[in-house]
């Protein structure tokens, strides 16, 4: 087991690697992804059970599904710091003929990436899939799943939600990332959904809500509650409340940073806040 520090490390560097990527091409979604750090190093450095020798089938192994596809520099930089790729490759990112496009796709052939997700609202159905395999083939790994909480406005999660109750998907795990914001104010202002632990509930899932998702210590412990939940019965749902932006005290607090890259002189003061400890690219 990883020591809760060391995950911490990890993550400074993660939030260092996210802010260089979007500052190097003007473009890209550093709040989200600042605010999902935590939850993706805690998911693949402590819970997950996975390879670096990648393959799509991914026999034996726990998948994982990034259906918020716009939060693709916190997955690159987890991904090439567990070993997928080469940590350079990160420089790439946005670039023209780049493995690591805007929003991440299985046809650039990424080790890595399991699903095309710029699209919202579909990465449910994909995990779905994947978990439904599992079964079919006797594999009792875990599928994991990330969704952004602006995303649930599409109706296609819910169509999902309510089949994988009723197939009784029990090796599927999906968390929300609960930062409250989207690209056009606060979740509340733009289409307000309520009680979203009442909501899943009531679709049918085993429900974990940890109001701390910016701390490693209780990620890996809501990540560890939810794996004991596997296998009986109900498909899970872990609510992660985080803070977009988390790690850089300009980015927080606003919807702002959802999709804006931060200038040269605002790269200094995030670089400034967060140490590098694993060294940069």
């Amino acid at each position: 087991m990883a020591q809760i520090k060391e995950l911490e490390r990890i993550v400074k560097q993660v939030r260092r690697d996210i802010v260089r990527m979007v500052h190097a091409n003007n473009s890209g979604h550093p709040g989200g992804s600042l605010g999902c750090a935590e939850f993706l190093v805690a998911l693949y450095f402590e819970t997950m059970k996975h390879t670096t020798t990648f393959s799509m089938d991914g026999k034996g192994e726990d998948l994982f599904f990034l259906s918020n596809g716009h939060i693709s520099p916190v997955l690159y930089s987890v991904l090439a710091r567990s070993g997928y790729f080469k940590v350079s490759e990160l420089a790439t990112f946005r670039k023209i003929n780049s493995r690591l496009q805007g929003h991440p796709t299985t046809h650039e052939g990424l080790p890595g990436i399991r699903i095309a997700s710029g699209s919202l609202g579909q990465g449910m159905s994909v995990a779905i899939g994947a978990a439904e395999t599992k079964k079919l083939n006797g594999d009792d790994r875990i599928v994991y799943s990330l969704h952004g909480d602006g995303e649930l406005q599409e109706g296609q999660i819910w169509e999902a939600a309510m089949y994988a109750s009723a197939k009784k998907i029990d090796n599927l795990i999906c968390t929300v990332d609960l930062n409250g914001q989207q690209i056009d104010g606060s979740t509340k202002d733009v289409l307000d959904m309520g009680n979203l632990e009442t909501k899943f509930k009531a679709f049918g899932f085993d429900v974990i809500v940890e109001k701390s998702g910016n701390k490693m210590d209780k990620v890996v412990e809501a990540l560890a509650k939810a794996k004991a939940k596997a296998g009986k019965g109900m498909p899970i749902c872990l609510l992660l409340h985080t803070e977009m932006g988390n790690g850089v005290d300009y980015m927080m607090g606003s919807h702002k940073w959802h999709g804006v890259a931060p200038n040269d002189t605002e790269l200094k003061e995030a670089l400034a806040q967060n140490e590098e400890t694993l060294g940069d690219y």
